[in-house]
């Protein structure tokens, strides 16, 4: 197959930031065509390219001439819609997370790429594809620390964005903890604990910030989240596995750690785009090399299904204060082997 055409739904932080990978870091690809309601924001997108076609609807984008492959990174609510599209016209797919807001539309899309018979979607959880991340699943698969018996997690952002909901921290945010763990662990997740520690008083009025998470897997092993979005120092991600013989740690440092005049000082990244960067040329590279050669690798949609119907345990378990199970539907033969 030659040159790979992507159509890019969706022109905010992400799909800007997918669009320039596109365009000047992935070889073998080449943007299309944008989608996105804000015209000028796409323009600015797509500056320095050449021969995009600029859409204000998914529709038209990926009916673009020249589109074989679709990049979702539109808002979340927009997802479903835009995948059960791509599906209809056989267009391989990067989602971003998550994959659907709600269990029961993740489900629909569930049914339709089975209907289909093939693997058509991609979730973009580029934490599989992150070195880090990919060598601490190498030590646990390895077996030489024994079984794993609790994963410890950090995630914090410098703040959160406009209209950010105690919800969204798990939904959003936490999302990427969770496929995590399923991935490192090979283990569902079947219970959720959520426990709401005092309120920061940098947190905007009315958001529960931070919040604890403790998760139960099908196999005894625990997993706990701190998440804090609104932490201010930077953006931080850590994750320990604690193992019969022993423990791996990862996320201690990534920036520069400067000394002078008797004191020491690291750089904090102040945004994923930042610390995950060589883990999305990652994702994008892969993602783009297995469709030209007719494949789609990497996390499925039942990886999207599962951690959205974690997600919404978790969120029903925050409401609550109650520990809550997790429900998740017979697996679909397509995701048998993933």
């Amino acid at each position: 197959m030659g040159e790979l055409g992507v159509a890019v739904l969706g022109a905010g932080h992400m799909g800007a930031d997918h669009i320039r990978r596109l365009g000047r870091v992935v070889s073998g690809a080449r943007v299309v065509a944008v989608a996105d309601p804000d015209g000028a924001r796409a323009e600015r997108a797509v500056a320095g390219l050449a021969g995009v076609a600029l859409h204000t609807e998914a529709a038209a984008a990926l009916d673009t001439p020249g589109v074989g492959a679709v990049v979702v990174a539109s808002p979340d609510v927009l997802h479903e819609s835009a995948l059960l599209a791509a599906l209809e016209r056989r267009l391989p797919v990067l989602c971003e997370k998550p994959m659907v807001p709600d269990p029961a539309g993740a489900l629909r899309v569930l049914e339709a790429e089975a209907a289909v018979g093939r693997r058509l979607i991609q979730i973009g959880f580029m934490r599989r594809y992150d070195a880090e991340y990919r060598r601490l699943k190498e030590v646990l698969d390895a077996g030489r620390l024994g079984r794993p018996l609790m994963l410890h997690c950090v995630h914090r952002n410098v703040s959160s964005p406009p209209g950010f909901t105690s919800a969204m921290l798990i939904s959003s945010s936490v999302s990427h903890e969770i496929d995590a763990a399923r991935w490192l662990l090979g283990q569902e997740i079947t219970a959720v604990t959520a426990l709401r520690p005092a309120v920061s008083g940098l947190a905007p009025e009315g958001l529960q910030d931070p919040q604890f998470l403790l998760f139960e897997t099908a196999l005894g092993t625990l997993v706990d989240v701190e998440i804090f979005v609104n932490c201010r120092f930077g953006y931080q991600v850590r994750c320990e596995a604690v193992c019969e013989a022993g423990s791996a740690r990862i996320g201690a440092g990534h920036g520069m750690v400067v000394t002078h005049d008797g004191e020491a000082r690291e750089d904090v990244p102040q945004d994923f785009v930042v610390r995950f960067a060589d883990a999305y040329d990652a994702e994008l590279r892969a993602w783009v090399d297995a469709v030209r050669d007719g494949r789609v690798t990497g996390p499925s949609a039942w990886d999207g299904y599962a951690a959205t119907a974690v997600a919404e345990a978790g969120v029903r378990a925050l409401e609550s204060g109650v520990r809550t199970a997790v429900e998740l539907a017979p697996r679909p033969r397509l995701y048998a082997d993933v």
